[in-house]
């Protein structure tokens, strides 16, 4: 099984930029879709954006779309989401999950990194 491990959070302004990273180790990566998520306290975990395990297909969620991209490296094992434009409302924790498919529920993914905090100052 996949094991994950995210990093690249920190604190912006609104309107900066964060580049998150998540790096796979073990078995299965190439093939499998990838997905962030994020948390904010108090709120239930929500879709950002997924990608096919080839990288040929994206979605993303309309709070995020046109802000946020989300792209992979199966070589690097490692995916990523690009994160322009934050907002103080994209403060949370960020989690990478992998699965099957680009599933847009959290339920849909059996691997799941620990989370990196991302906090926007207004």
């Amino acid at each position: 099984q996949v094991q994950l491990v995210e990093s690249g959070g920190g604190l912006a302004q609104a309107g900066g930029s964060l580049r998150l990273s998540c790096a796979a180790s073990g078995r299965g990566f190439s093939a499998a879709a990838m997905a962030w998520f994020r948390q904010a306290p108090g709120k239930e975990r929500e879709f950002v954006a997924a990608i096919t395990w080839d990288g040929s297909d994206t979605y993303t969620a309309d709070s995020v779309k046109g802000r946020f991209t989300i792209s992979r490296d199966n070589a690097k094992k490692t995916v990523y989401l690009q994160m322009k434009s934050l907002k103080p409302e994209d403060t949370a924790v960020y989690y990478c999950a992998a699965g099957l498919r680009p599933y847009t529920v959290a339920s849909g993914y059996d691997a799941w990194g620990q989370g990196t905090q991302v906090t926007v100052s207004s």
